[in-house]
């Protein structure tokens, strides 16, 4: 079992890395959201996996806070292009 945890925690870390690198490189405000979101998961992921394997609820809240900032992240930003793409449209 300490295997498949073990390969579990690398996998995230390439995906955390991946997502970095794409917020880095990102050409628009869209795919810097998108990877934004992909980190957020991970990092939920990431506390769930440590959850398991240590056993203890003790990080529950801080994985449901994370959770929900991530969600308020992605309105914020999602209602930000929108209002800008409205006001580059208008004459």
């Amino acid at each position: 079992m300490n295997l498949i945890h073990w390969a579990t925690g690398i996998m995230l870390a390439v995906a955390a890395l991946l997502a970095l690198a794409r917020m880095v490189a990102g050409p628009t405000v869209l795919n810097r959201a998108l990877a934004n979101d992909v980190l957020v998961a991970v990092i939920v992921c990431t506390l769930g996996l440590e959850a398991v394997v240590t056993k203890d609820t003790a990080t529950l809240p801080i994985l449901i806070t994370v959770s929900l900032l991530g969600f308020v992240s992605t309105v914020a930003i999602s209602r930000f292009v929108a209002k800008d793409a409205d006001e580059q449209v208008a004459p």
